[in-house]
């Protein structure tokens, strides 16, 4: 009997639009489509050999008619930019079940062009648009402040910590040639930015960029005989979880639940521990969200993270790379990054990174969605089982 996880079903198709950073001319479903259409290229099927389609934004129906398929499984979840991590684990469980044979999940955003894109307001019969949005905290930098103070504060850590991890971020996306910041930079740079929202400086933000990514699962043994079949990745375990829409009610707002939660039913089902990962993903919209990660997944003990950051411990050399294509801070972010961190650790798996780790084997992606809100966890695997 197929399992969703521990190898069982592959990652055969992974590809971003073939632009990523400033698309004036292209609206959302153009992204979506240009997204799909690379990666079923790169899986040697076409959009008549899809069944599943999974999507956060427009309706996943909407994709799959700007596409011409005729989908046997649908899945809408919209959790945030972690969404396509929660994809990927609801496809696999949708073909371990056979409800779908092929699923193809998409992203397309305009997230700088704004093309198409109505403006965004909270909905103000929300809770969040009602107890937070009338206060100001209606946007990323102003809502994640707190938090991020009540981390410092409470580990004795300082905004030094935080720009080292945009140090090592830009370090990343140097060579990078499709990221969009590429200019080396220092802590002492980092801090003498333009003020944002305190603590955060200009480059503690993510960039805003426009651009999408798409990938396409199956069964691992459908894989084995697909022309490309060497270069599939597997889903060794993963997990979700979520808190509640208000970052003002978090139960502490120093460490997230969700990604401890996630984090855990990740490594259970994977049969994986901390050693035995070699490459992470952090989605890293601000810069104290990764510390926040290292920290909850347990692969640093608490109040370790900045040092661990500063030490170069997330470097190529380091003992747990980390966001290796420069994350949401120097490479892109389209307002949902978990796309984007899924497509870096296919890349690393398969050995075509532009900064290609030497044999890593494990990937773990971990995501947040919106602030503080969700979570996903994907492990990933170059080997089956």
């Amino acid at each position: 009997m197929t399992s969703m996880h521990r190898g069982d079903i592959a990652i055969v198709g992974a590809s971003e639009t073939t632009e990523v950073g400033v698309r004036p001319d292209v609206p959302v479903l153009g992204l979506h489509a240009e997204a799909a259409r690379n990666a079923l290229a790169d899986a040697g099927l076409t959009v008549k050999d899809v069944d599943g389609v999974a999507t956060a934004g427009p309706f996943a129906l909407e994709v799959s008619h700007h596409l011409g398929i005729q989908p046997r499984w649908l899945d809408g979840t919209m959790v945030g930019g972690c969404s396509f991590m929660l994809h990927v684990r609801h496809a696999a469980a949708a073909i371990a079940a056979g409800a779908a044979d092929v699923v193809l999940i998409t992203h397309g955003e305009s997230g700088r062009s704004r093309v198409g894109v109505a403006p965004w307001a909270p909905n103000p019969a929300s809770a969040a648009g009602q107890f937070e949005a009338v206060y100001g905290a209606q946007t990323p930098y102003s809502t994640f402040t707190l938090p991020a103070l009540r981390f410092l504060h409470e580990r004795g850590m300082t905004r030094e910590h935080l720009a080292h991890v945009v140090v090592a971020q830009r370090t990343w996306a140097l060579n990078n040639p499709r990221a969009f910041r590429r200019k080396p930079t220092s802590v002492e740079e980092v801090l003498a930015g333009p003020p944002i929202a305190y603590p955060f400086t200009r480059d503690m933000c993510c960039v805003v960029t426009d651009g999408g990514g798409a990938l396409v699962l199956t069964s691992a043994e459908r894989a084995k005989d697909m022309p490309g079949g060497e270069r599939a990745v597997y889903l060794l375990g993963s997990g979700e979880s979520a808190e509640g829409p208000l970052v003002s009610q978090m139960a502490d707002p120093g460490s997230f639940l969700a990604f401890r939660r996630a984090g855990e039913e990740a490594f259970r089902t994977a049969g994986i521990t901390r050693s035995d990962v070699d490459h992470f993903m952090a989605y890293d919209a601000f810069a104290h969200v990764p510390l926040y990660m290292l920290e909850d997944l347990g692969f640093v003990g608490r109040g370790e993270s900045g040092d661990f950051v500063a030490e170069g411990n997330t470097l190529k050399d380091g003992s747990l790379p980390m966001n290796t294509n420069g994350g949401g801070l120097s490479y892109t972010h389209t307002g949902m990054y978990g796309m984007f961190a899924i497509q870096e650790a296919v890349r690393q798996l398969r050995g075509e990174a532009v900064e290609q780790l030497p044999g890593i084997g494990i990937s773990f992606v971990q995501g947040v969605g919106m602030f503080f809100a969700a979570a996903g966890s994907l492990v990933l695997s170059r080997h089956q089982g």
